[in-house]
């Protein structure tokens, strides 16, 4: 599907319906460049496109399938590049697309699959701007990759509020299975999206740093922007992998000092009642002659010690935080 065709001179729209018929281009004048976006096209309107702007078979191939990662190519004086899209949805579950982007001296042209963020916004802002839209493809380039790599940042905030409520609850209590699987749920998304989107930051390196085809000197400081925004959320994506990390390191050290204390609590107890229970056998074996058996004070005498010793234990153990 056609999303927008349009012919663009002196930062103004120059043909705001350009057809799209596979009819190869004449050489445009200097400051005009055509500027096509497709949704989801099939063969044969990738088909006209290349024909239409002369593109690599290659590069038209990897358009065609939103399963490509992230990179960049050059094929004479032409620019082929994949961006990775990618939005939340319900349940914090990450959706992602593709945006696949020809670049040449007088054109640009923008395949996109998955993603539901469209180009409108982006082309309205530049048509507004005539001084923007007038340094050419390249500058369009940049802005179509700012808008990708800003879209990023609704899903950081997102789970970013998620980990800092699981790691507020874990501080409190140990985390309940539920939690535990949230967890893991949680650091298997960043990492898969460390996998789809990562290599986005190269590909901006490459963009700001590195001498190509079709992109001035004086645009590579656009491109240095988007890089900054993209190291930006790799490093935050690495926050939240190590706080994820840290929540199940303290929730595990607070099971084991939970788990310690019970066993330091039994164990006194246990040593507790260990004295009744070592009288209580003497006078279980039945021995014919115990002398305070017949004594009025005997039985007494062996409860008052039984209690004294239980109580000192009883204190002493209290005292080193055991019960």
């Amino acid at each position: 599907m056609i999303i927008a065709s349009r012919r663009y001179a002196g930062g103004r729209v120059a043909l705001s319906d350009l057809p799209l018929d596979g009819k190869p281009r004449s050489e445009l004048p200097a400051g005009t460049f055509d500027w096509v976006g497709l949704y989801a096209p099939g063969a044969e309107e990738m088909a006209l496109l290349q024909a239409q702007f002369g593109l690599h078979p290659l590069a038209v191939e990897d358009a065609l399938n939103p399963m490509q990662m992230p990179k960049i190519d050059a094929y004479g004086q032409q620019l082929f590049i994949v961006a990775r899209t990618a939005t939340i949805e319900e349940g914090d579950k990450i959706a992602y697309g593709q945006t696949a982007v020809f670049l040449g001296r007088d054109f640009i042209a923008t395949v996109r699959f998955g993603s539901e963020r469209d180009h409108g916004m982006v082309r309205s802002r530049l048509e507004a701007a005539a001084d923007r839209l007038i340094e050419g493809p390249d500058y369009v380039a940049h802005a179509i990759l700012d808008f990708v790599v800003d879209g990023y940042q609704p899903i950081m905030e997102r789970l970013e509020e998620a980990v800092q409520t699981i790691e507020e609850r874990a501080i409190d209590v140990f985390p309940e299975p539920s939690t535990i699987r949230r967890i893991f749920r949680l650091r298997r998304q960043l990492r898969r999206f460390v996998r789809i989107v990562g290599p986005m930051e190269e590909v901006c390196e490459r963009l700001a740093t590195t001498e190509l085809p079709v992109i001035d000197v004086g645009a590579r400081v656009w491109y240095r922007d988007v890089l900054d925004h993209m190291r930006r959320t790799m490093r935050r994506i690495a926050g939240l992998n190590e706080t994820l990390a840290s929540v199940v390191e303290t929730a595990s050290l607070l099971e084991q000092h939970r788990q310690g204390m019970m066993t330091r609590q039994l164990a006194a107890w246990a040593a507790i009642l260990a004295v009744p229970t070592a009288i209580a056998g003497i006078y279980g074996m039945n021995f014919e002659y115990m002398p305070e058996l017949r004594q009025p004070w005997g039985y007494p005498a062996v409860m008052t010690l039984i209690a004294a010793i239980c109580g000192g234990l009883w204190l002493r153990f209290k005292r080193i935080d055991w019960l």
